[in-house]
């Protein structure tokens, strides 16, 4: 959905004969919510995702960088997962990582923003014994830093089924048994509910859990990674009641490709999990 085409829309979104800017919409937001670039459809300006963003009442936008953290500011927004660094399961990676993710850690803590993301090269062979292992050496010599600097640092998981052949981080446990090595409050999981429900399934079960190790959410509809309606197989709204009952504090992102209007199913989205 390009510019030309994403504004006109907007006032589908909030009923005949208002306009966008006039309309704010209140949540009740006790799950803090937030959604990446994708969820807006292609092409359309951080500045558009922004207002729309804030209108539609989130909290902020899921993986944004430093650069853009001046427009989330203008509407109120932050970013919630901040860029971090990739491929700590492999000690040959360790010294690249370890400059990425100090400057990274900095730029957040800068920014005001809460959150680093980490992920992991594919296994190529290792083993998650290993991999966990190397994995939690390279952690403990940042951890120090994200503690200074309040910033927690989230190891995401993905499906190796689907969408990631042959990822490492591929199981809850991998990266829960990461944090636990590590024993630190800023170092925790990134845990996408789309990856886990093909890998895993049980989803409300691990998250009540596990909760203590859990610094974030992504959602998606499975099958597909589209919207979080009737037409997949995961109840939102239960996964986001239960998340809210643990009393979580943390964000959870939509992170997923629309199939029809992007703000439409964006609120809809929003209103799920607004529980």
């Amino acid at each position: 959905m390009t510019r030309r085409l994403f504004l006109p829309a907007i006032t589908g979104v909030v009923g005949v004969g208002t306009t966008a800017a006039a309309q704010q919409i209140k949540r009740k937001g006790r799950l803090k919510q937030a959604a990446t670039r994708g969820c807006f459809g292609k092409g359309v300006p951080m500045e558009d995702m922004c207002r729309e963003g804030a209108r539609l009442g989130l909290a902020g936008l899921d993986l944004v960088s430093s650069p853009d953290y001046p427009t989330l500011k203008k509407y109120g927004l932050i970013s919630v997962m901040s860029g971090g660094t990739s491929g700590i399961n492999k000690k040959e990676n360790h010294e690249k990582c370890e400059k990425q993710i100090i400057e990274n850690i900095g730029k957040a803590a800068d920014g005001g923003m809460p959150n680093v993301i980490v992920t992991f090269a594919t296994r190529q062979g290792m083993s998650d014994a290993e991999a966990i292992d190397n994995s939690a050496t390279f952690l403990k010599k940042v951890k120090g830093l994200a503690e200074d600097r309040g910033i927690t640092i989230c190891l995401e998981v993905f499906n190796s089924r689907v969408d990631h052949p042959d990822a490492q981080a591929d199981r809850s446990k991998f990266c829960f048994d990461i944090c636990k090595a590590v024993g630190s409050p800023r170092v925790k999981v990134l845990f996408d509910i789309y990856h886990m429900q093909i890998m895993e399934g049980d989803i409300i079960r691990t998250i009540r859990d596990n909760i203590q190790h859990i610094g974030h959410f992504h959602t998606a509809g499975n099958p597909g990674r589209h919207e979080i309606d009737d037409t997949q197989e995961l109840n939102y709204r239960a996964v986001a009641q239960a998340i809210v009952d643990l009393n979580y504090t943390g964000y959870l992102g939509h992170e997923y490709s629309p199939l029809r209007n992007p703000l439409e199913s964006l609120n809809q989205a929003i209103t799920i999990c607004d529980v």
